[in-house]
């Protein structure tokens, strides 16, 4: 790492979660050591004077999207965020545009994967490009054998050794590239961090105003949980009532059930978070720099794309996590249209569809004309519709109609015309060794 030329706070962050993985410790979040959370405030309940005050601190609010990701598992080799998503918008497009609608100053976490093309995309906003750096980049640590805990040496590409230490770097991030403190020096008090796969999360005066007039250091936007969400990391709460946050990865494995029980557990991280930077500013410094989020102990090959590479662990933390850490930090419940990630092929269909809709302050929310309160549920062939390439290979003329759609599934090659629009809850599956084509024009209406 110092060979790398990592900052020595980066070193010591690893160092911290290197001596508990050597010691033995695991990262998991028995389900016995935690208690459900019963009931949460709720955005949709919020006071409207809220706005007003969240309105009078929007310029000094910052907005942090987190955009490291590559998209490697749908394909991709440049930044996700410059897929496009909608009316030939990008999601960088559509973020640059929610940012104006806002007024709020626009931030990006890079990774060393994604900065030199984010920063190329940006380039035409003009308007980006002040006195602040419109970025700041997510470190990287070594992967670890899981035979002897020794650095990763991959020859055939050497690029494969590091991994990013999961979003929970921010907050070393912010430190390490001086960015917290000239944010601080420049004014701004707030940050509204969120995924830049996530276009329903903008920043919402009403939440800003429940954040400021609370005092919180840190808030948690989460939503209810459905069947889609059972596997995502779910909010919960020690027996001392101390809110924390556990992943799939913290979760053993005879508690599965009990993590998938959206009944028990009932809300789901949106990964958007409020954070008082002033806050973070002292507790990091009370702290040496270190927040000692959760270690999560990602078991990985060493190539993703070669499971027969040597088995690995990457440490990593996640963001939200600072849930558990700063005292008095709260989580509130909002509705599902602050919530439209894209992960696979299967959300960027439903996403491009008229599923959802496109609002005037550039948010992407699910369609007020659905007849179903949540999202429809996409299951394509992983064995066909994985990769990008492959998706649009199947439907050249775009995205069935998936407004009045409970679920979609796709077994085999089938290849989709325009027009076509499917109702209710469909499954489509061939095995004949030539593609089943759906003419255009066609409607499918399955039981509901």
């Amino acid at each position: 790492m110092q060979d790398e030329g990592l900052p020595p706070l980066v070193i010591d962050t690893f160092r911290y979660y290197y001596a508990q993985l050597a010691g033995g410790q695991t990262g998991f979040i028995p389900e016995s050591s935690i208690r459900p959370v019963a009931k949460l405030p709720d955005m949709e309940s919020l006071p409207e004077h809220l706005a007003d005050v969240g309105r009078a601190v929007m310029g000094r609010t910052v907005v942090i999207k987190l955009n490291g990701g590559l998209g490697t598992s749908m394909g991709l080799e440049r930044a996700k965020s410059l897929l496009k998503v909608r009316d030939g918008l990008t999601f960088l497009d559509i973020i640059v545009r929610q940012a104006q609608e806002s007024g709020a100053h626009l931030l990006f976490m890079n990774s060393f994967n994604t900065r030199a093309d984010t920063l190329e995309a940006l380039q035409p906003y003009a308007h980006l490009w002040g006195k602040l750096p419109i970025d700041f980049v997510q470190h990287k640590v070594p992967k670890v054998l899981r035979s002897d805990l020794s650095p990763a040496i991959w020859a055939v590409d050497p690029s494969l050794e590091w991994c990013p230490p999961g979003h929970g770097d921010i907050y070393t991030a912010l430190v390490t590239s001086g960015m917290l403190d000239s944010l601080l020096a420049a004014g701004y008090l707030y940050a509204f961090v969120s995924n830049a796969d996530n276009l329903g999360a903008v920043l919402d005066p009403s939440l800003l105003g429940y954040l400021v007039q609370h005092r919180l250091p840190f808030m948690m936007e989460v939503a209810d949980r459905t069947p889609a969400d059972r596997k995502g990391g779910h909010l919960a709460k020690r027996v001392d009532g101390q809110l924390i946050l556990r992943e799939s990865a913290q979760c053993l494995p005879e508690d599965e059930t009990a993590f998938q029980d959206i009944g028990k557990h009932r809300y789901f991280n949106t990964n958007n978070l409020w954070i008082d930077l002033r806050v973070l500013q002292s507790t990091m410094q009370a702290r040496r720099n270190v927040l000692g989020l959760p270690l999560i102990r990602n078991a990985k090959p060493l190539d993703p794309r070669d499971r027969n590479s040597p088995p690995v662990f990457q440490l990593e933390t996640a963001m939200g996590a600072a849930i558990g850490v700063f005292e008095g930090a709260s989580a509130i419940r909002v509705p599902r249209s602050r919530f439209a990630p894209v992960k696979t092929t299967s959300d960027l269909i439903a996403v491009r569809s008229d599923a959802y809709v496109l609002t005037p302050d550039f948010r992407i929310v699910l369609n007020p004309e659905r007849p179903y309160p949540g999202p429809p549920l996409i299951d394509l062939d992983p064995a066909l519709y994985t990769l990008v390439d492959e998706l649009d290979a199947r439907f050249p003329e775009g995205p069935p109609s998936l407004v009045d759609c409970a679920s979609l599934i796709v077994r085999g090659d089938v290849r989709f015309g325009s027009d076509v629009h499917i109702s209710g809850q469909v499954r489509l599956s061939t095995k004949a060794p030539r593609p089943l084509m759906v003419a255009s024009g066609t409607v499918i209406e399955g039981s509901c």
